[in-house]
């Protein structure tokens, strides 16, 4: 019928990407501050140098883990995908439910603190809107 509702599957990221309408709807997205945290577990990095290269402003990918310690696990990753620690157990819920539910999450570096050796890494969190 003509006036049946038709739901489409197809993500608008997929739709816009290659069509010229693509440049108009990009400026369109919109970054929804959620949660400022910091990175967890930086100190149980195999390789710590990821962390001489980090610098405030720098966008991080989020990336759900399947972890048998945490079935909330949020791995955060940075612009060469590599591990820099996860969001803190205490804040990830949530994000994990976002996450599952096939919304795109990512996170922004705001601080880098160094207390002795160690670095606390201060991040923003943000719901990438289309």
């Amino acid at each position: 019928m003509a006036n049946e509702l038709v739901e489409k599957k197809e993500s608008a990221v997929a739709a816009i990407e290659g069509h010229e309408l693509g440049d108009i709807i990009k400026p369109l997205i919109k970054e929804i501050h959620l949660f400022d945290s910091y990175i967890a577990g930086t100190t149980h990095l195999d390789d710590t140098s990821v962390l001489e290269n980090i610098k405030v402003g720098d966008v991080l990918t989020l990336q759900r883990e399947d972890n048998k310690f945490d079935s909330n696990a949020i791995l955060i990753l940075n612009e060469d995908k590599k591990k820099l620690g996860y969001v803190p157990e205490k804040d990830n819920i949530v994000f994990a439910r976002l996450m599952d539910a096939g919304k795109l999450l990512k996170a922004k570096i705001t601080q880098i603190n160094h207390k002795g050796s160690f670095k606390q890494i201060s991040v923003g969190i943000y719901l990438v809107d289309f």
